[in-house]
């Protein structure tokens, strides 16, 4: 199954384990960083490390063994995906207690590794799925447009338009005046080809939302195309392409991409900038794990901004499912806190499950003056 977005890490977040265990399993398969052999090695590294995990685990036989049979079917799963798919990402998730399975093919790396919780671990999915955003391009000349979905890194045809745009006449001459006349006719001719692609873009849109919307062609028709567009949707232009409708759509893909890695920097030094102006203020910020867990534990978190891979272990109130860095007993209640392996990843799933937003940083940035996590805040309780 290929990794379609939030509804998956929706789902994944809201299991019930009901306090059984359960897997998560990532696996790079990236073969531009890696061969077929060293990725099938990996596997077995990995596989083999998490049964030698298992037996340390003090769980119990049967839950021991439903593990184990996770294990089983992540390495049946695995193994056979590597000789059929090309994805660039392997994940799993398996509860054999709770008759839960579900396989992912990601469209970007993870790093390798087999995580027994009584959660899934979703961070490496919210991180790619805040990597990518859903993006039109619609590629046009005179006579022609096509649209593309891109989406997790892979693009898929949309529709197309063909319009009789006759070529341009020549002015000059004796016939200069009469060419002058054609080529206003020919025009009007070619603004209502744009207005045509302007209307199709919009349709594509009601049907099918997207974040950005990438344009490809000449600068004048780019521009004139644009004109015809309502506002919502000029405001989406976020990149001018060089493709055109002829193109392979792999030479757009690629371009599409390289224009989406540039915004996807800026829109994260933008972020931290506007996170670090509101701390920095007083505002409806936090900073830091200790403050951030904190406005988590009152419902004020908003949006969640968090360096890549930075993780802390902590623990967690069973009863009001309270979050802390080291207090063994709940400052609320009393009772005795459990371990959790990590309070970032712990955080990020209830944000998740919250309907909030998660924004993964790349580092070194500014945030990491600030503990290298911080949110906007909805109110200050």
């Amino acid at each position: 199954m290929r990794f379609q977005g939030r509804s998956q890490i929706e789902t994944l977040a809201r299991f019930q384990s009901q306090g059984e265990l359960v897997t998560s399993f990532y696996l790079d398969t990236d073969k531009g960083r890696s061969t077929k052999k060293e990725i099938h090695l990996s596997l077995k590294n990995l596989l083999s490390d998490a049964k030698a995990r298992l037996e340390g685990l003090s769980v119990g036989r049967e839950r021991a063994e439903a593990l184990g049979r996770d294990l089983a079917l992540i390495e049946e799963t695995a193994s056979r995906s590597l000789s059929s798919s090309n994805a660039a990402g392997l994940a799993a998730f398996s509860c054999s207690r709770r008759d839960f399975r579900m396989d992912i093919d990601l469209p970007h790396g993870p790093r390798n590794r087999i995580i027994f919780d009584t959660n899934f671990y979703v961070r490496p999915l919210s991180a790619i799925l805040d990597k990518y955003k859903s993006i039109c391009a619609v590629l046009l000349d005179r006579r022609e447009a096509r649209w593309f979905d891109i989406s997790l890194g892979e693009a898929r045809p949309l529709a197309e338009l063909k319009s009789d745009v006759p070529a341009r006449v020549k002015e000059g001459g004796f016939e200069g005046t009469e060419a002058k006349r054609i080529e206003r006719r020919l025009d009007a001719r070619l603004q209502g080809h744009l207005k045509k692609t302007a209307a199709k873009t919009a349709e594509l849109y009601k049907q099918q939302p997207f974040d950005r919307l990438f344009v490809g062609g000449e600068d004048s028709l780019c521009g004139d195309f644009e004109n015809h567009l309502q506002k919502p949707l000029r405001d989406k232009i976020k990149a001018r392409l060089k493709a055109r409708p002829n193109d392979p759509p792999a030479r757009m893909l690629k371009e599409a991409l390289a224009a989406e890695a540039a915004l996807g920097k800026a829109e994260e030094e933008d972020i931290v900038q506007k996170l670090v102006a509101e701390i920095e203020r007083g505002g409806l910020a936090a900073s830091g794990l200790r403050d951030t867990i904190h406005r988590l534990n009152q419902f004020e978190v908003q949006t969640l901004v968090v360096t890549h891979n930075f993780s802390r272990p902590g623990r967690l109130c069973p009863t009001h499912g309270f979050f802390y860095l080291e207090e063994l007993q709940c400052p609320v209640c009393g009772k005795k806190t459990d371990i959790v392996r990590d309070v970032v990843d712990e955080a990020i799933e209830t944000v998740l499950k919250r309907n909030g937003s998660v924004k993964h940083v790349t580092p070194p940035s500014k945030l990491d003056r600030y503990g290298q996590i911080g949110a906007f805040l909805k109110y200050k309780a």
